[in-house]
């Protein structure tokens, strides 16, 4: 374009110069013949120019050819932005016609649950039509019903009654038959079983390992708890050195309260825990601190003692009476419940399994209930081995114990109930202390101690 404007600037330029010749004033020398030809110089110009509109054109030329492939770009970015829209489109267009197939199947199946919901409601309307109709029925059997016991009070009963109460009775004797036939092979089940401890024993004693103890056991009845007593295992070792009771281990030098190894006279190695309070040792018979220990346990378990030493435990009626023949003991029982403390210690005489563990004691000193009744025999008993004359105590009164008159009124190895029982047989059927104004209480730790009334005498 600038090379246009400047050769129409020049153009004229050229033009009137020529002119500007050919009216020259009439006083001037008369003109010499005119050429044919353009003057050089104007051809020069002219041609520059044209040349300068030549390059002018072609600079054109390629701006307007560049801007011709930016379009032809940009329509073909335009054609493959339409063809993947219509890509999309006939993808939409699928999934519409699928969406339509789904709709049209989902009004069919709208119609069927319809359907079917309105044969319910009839089904129903009808139900409750006859409901009310048997109600009906039934108010007017009940009216005939007491219209006939009104007027014929006497009359005897339907004989399908009398037959059905008739099969009743004789189903529940043979219920109690079976009881019975349960009953006479339980004992004989015990009997058995006491054979194979009473085995079992004399095999311990000869020095043979049994390491299938208590797998003979089909006691059918719950809760059970298999004793973990490993602290407490009894050993087949002869060492002269080994002391009778926790009072010579004292003696020995040993005042911290622990676990240790004793060995009474004519009997084996076994360990106990050794109490240590006041310049003496005390030997921890029973042990219960927080419930872990379950109690209930069977007549062996008690004979031989069950749980842990640093723990919850019994010692064992055999141990105890290996350790109180030896000499005269003092049995002390400390208690606790969840406010105060309280001890009372007895003098006391033990039997032996012959005589159930019949216990005999007389009160010492204390300030807490009396625990026993004087000078009675107790025999320890257990709901798999009871006493003679105890055969009335009620299951739920678990855990063995030296029995008396009137069962579950004083037993610290019975069920341990957490903090405060409200119902009182709650408190009969778990540890329980009856005090002298006639109250139970429910207790939170108990300890069972022995010590050599006379000290020197029992080394």
């Amino acid at each position: 374009m600038y090379t246009i404007k400047l050769f129409l600037f020049i153009a004229p330029l050229v033009i009137s110069s020529r002119t500007d010749q050919d009216y020259t004033s009439p006083d001037s020398v008369s003109p010499e013949p005119k050429s044919r030809f353009a003057m050089l110089d104007d051809v020069k110009i002219l041609a520059n120019g044209l040349l300068q509109l030549g390059h002018g054109l072609k600079d054109f030329v390629h701006k307007t050819k560049g801007q011709i492939n930016d379009i032809f770009q940009k329509l073909n970015i335009f054609d493959q932005s339409f063809y993947d829209l219509s890509l999309q489109t006939n993808e939409i267009k699928e999934e519409e016609k699928e969406l339509r197939r789904a709709t049209s199947k989902l009004q069919v199946k709208n119609e069927e649950v319809k359907n079917m919901s309105l044969e319910l409601d009839s089904k129903l309307e009808s139900l409750l039509e006859e409901k009310i109709l048997l109600q009906q029925k039934v108010r007017y059997l009940e009216d005939q019903l007491t219209s006939l016991i009104k007027n014929q009070p006497q009359i005897q009963e339907h004989l399908e009654v009398t037959s059905l109460k008739t099969l009743v009775e004789q189903q529940d004797n043979s219920i109690k038959d079976l009881l019975q036939i349960v009953e006479e092979q339980y004992r004989q089940l015990n009997q058995q079983q006491s054979q194979i401890k009473e085995i079992e024993n004399q095999l311990r004693r000869t020095g043979i390992k049994e390491s299938t103890e208590n797998s003979l056991s089909s006691k059918p009845r719950a809760p059970r708890t298999t004793p973990s007593f490993h602290l407490n295992e009894t050993k087949n070792v002869e060492h002269d050195d080994i002391p009778a009771d926790c009072t010579i281990v004292y003696n020995q030098g040993k005042h911290t309260s622990g676990i240790y190894s004793i060995r009474p006279s004519s009997s084996q190695v076994f360990n106990v825990y050794c109490d240590v309070k006041s310049g003496n040792s005390w030997t921890l018979i029973q042990h219960r601190i927080d419930g872990s220990q379950n109690f209930n346990e069977t007549w062996e378990n008690y004979k031989y003692g069950f749980g842990r030493l640093d723990g919850e435990f019994w010692l064992g009626l055999e141990k105890i009476y290996s350790i109180v023949k030896q000499s005269n003991y003092i049995l002390r029982i400390e208690l606790e419940d969840w406010k105060d403390k309280y001890y009372t210690e007895y003098s006391f005489h033990l039997g032996d399994h012959e005589t159930n563990y019949t216990l005999h004691l007389a009160e010492i000193s204390g300030n807490g209930p009396k625990a026993f009744p004087e000078h009675k025999d107790l025999m320890f008993s257990i709901w798999d081995h009871k006493a003679k004359g105890h055969f009335n105590c009620p299951e739920s009164n678990s855990g063995g114990w030296w029995c008396h008159d009137v069962c579950g009124e004083n037993n610290l190895n019975g069920k341990y109930n957490k903090p405060k029982a409200k119902a009182k047989p709650e408190r009969k059927g778990g540890i329980c202390w009856k005090s002298q104004d006639g109250r139970l209480y429910s207790i939170k730790a108990t300890k069972m101690l022995i010590h050599p009334s006379d000290s020197e005498n029992s080394e």
